[in-house]
């Protein structure tokens, strides 16, 4: 029995030697500790190279749709006012003479186009115009014949008359127009037509005044 009461002490001593080698108890040792991430990043030293989403280098990300030709297609793009500005110049008529104007965005087989409308005192205009470019690919409009006076001009003959739509339509060729005279009516008429890059014409003539006062422009496939 006393043997046995002389191994306790001993042990404890021992437990207490080895306890001080250790440091302090109860205290956290960070460097024994393994490293953490806040909110579950990952950090440097654990992930070396990785980036966030979307902060990829210019040379890692591929080029999309805005790095390539659209920025430049978009500054082709003509506004509502230029395609306003292109109607009236093609219809020959001041901007002060139009009125109920309507300019849209719209589709016309599958081309991106500015619907133009607008109102005179002597007739209603329609045009289609690309909106990349500005090129007009329809128009629709016809002047009452009884204006056809009162708006002025000057008589022209038939190969005059196809220089008047030649230069209505840039690019064209007067051998291309085909223009008959008809007279029906009474006060006669120039009517002809016109097919160049890809639009055909049609039109009438006032031989009295060289007023194009019947004009139609349509796409063809």
């Amino acid at each position: 029995m006393k043997r046995k009461t002389g191994v306790i002490p001993l042990l404890a001593v021992l437990c207490l030697l080895l306890a001080g080698c250790s440091g302090e108890p109860g205290l956290f040792n960070p460097e024994s500790s393994q490293t953490t991430s806040i909110e579950g990043q990952v950090p440097e030293e654990e992930a070396p190279g990785t980036s966030l989403p979307g902060n990829s280098s210019a040379d890692e990300s591929p080029a999309g749709p805005d790095s390539s030709g659209s920025s430049m297609a978009a500054e082709d793009e003509i506004s509502r006012e230029t395609a306003f500005a292109l109607a009236l110049e093609n219809a020959g008529v001041p901007e002060k003479g139009a009125y109920n104007v309507k300019v849209e965005r719209d589709r016309e087989n599958d081309i991106p186009i500015f619907q133009v409308e607008f109102e005179t005192e002597y007739g209603d205009y329609d045009f289609e115009i690309a909106v990349a470019g500005g090129k007009i690919i329809g128009a629709d409009y016809e002047v009452d014949e009884e204006w056809l006076d009162r708006l002025g001009g000057s008589p022209v003959t038939l190969e005059e008359a196809k220089q008047v739509v030649q230069s209505k339509v840039p690019g064209s060729s007067v051998e291309n127009i085909r223009m008959r005279e008809e007279d029906g009516d009474g006060r006669g008429r120039f009517e002809g037509e016109l097919f160049h890059d890809g639009i055909k014409y049609e039109f009438e003539i006032d031989p009295a005044t060289g007023i194009i006062f019947d004009w139609n422009a349509d796409l063809r496939e």
